[in-house]
């Protein structure tokens, strides 16, 4: 498999894209391509530089055995368009965001949903204002999706 790096975003970079983060690397790590595929989450606004991910999505993550603890937030650079061949956004509105800040001519946009097979829509909910159910319900979506995202990484690594 080649080299390849994939950037997961959503608005704060303390939910949902540290969440896809934390899940991914552990698929990546237990496939044995750590040293094949880079991993890391930012956010499209700068609310929460520096901060650790949300107490309750780690709690959450943690009950399913992910560690999110050392991860911290920070925003989407110009420099990642060029560090990441995939920069995968939770929902639509930060793939619009996205959209207006990639180079022309990067083609490495995405949504992470697109990777899952059964998929309730396009985007991964924010838990922020919810209860523990809305965590829950982003790591089933996220599992699915990177499982995904991994099958096909692997695939396109044959070719």
């Amino acid at each position: 498999m080649k080299t390849s790096g994939v950037l997961f975003v959503c608005t704060g970079n303390i939910c949902r894209s540290p969440t896809a983060h934390g899940v991914f690397l552990q698929m990546v790590r237990t496939a044995g391509l750590a040293q094949q595929l880079r991993v890391d989450s930012a956010g499209t606004h700068d609310y929460h530089v520096g901060e650790p991910p949300d107490a309750r999505a780690q709690a959450h993550a943690r009950r399913r055995g992910y560690d999110l603890s050392a991860l911290r937030a920070r925003q989407v650079s110009r420099a990642d368009f060029d560090a990441f061949d995939r920069i995968l956004a939770m929902d639509r509105g930060h793939l619009k965001i996205l959209r207006q800040h990639a180079p022309p001519g990067y083609a490495g946009l995405g949504l992470l949903m697109d990777y899952a097979q059964r998929t309730p829509g396009p985007d991964v909910p924010d838990p922020y204002y919810g209860g523990a159910d809305g965590f829950e319900r982003v790591l089933d979506m996220i599992e699915h999706a990177a499982a995904g995202l991994l099958r096909s990484l692997e695939r396109e690594g044959r070719n």
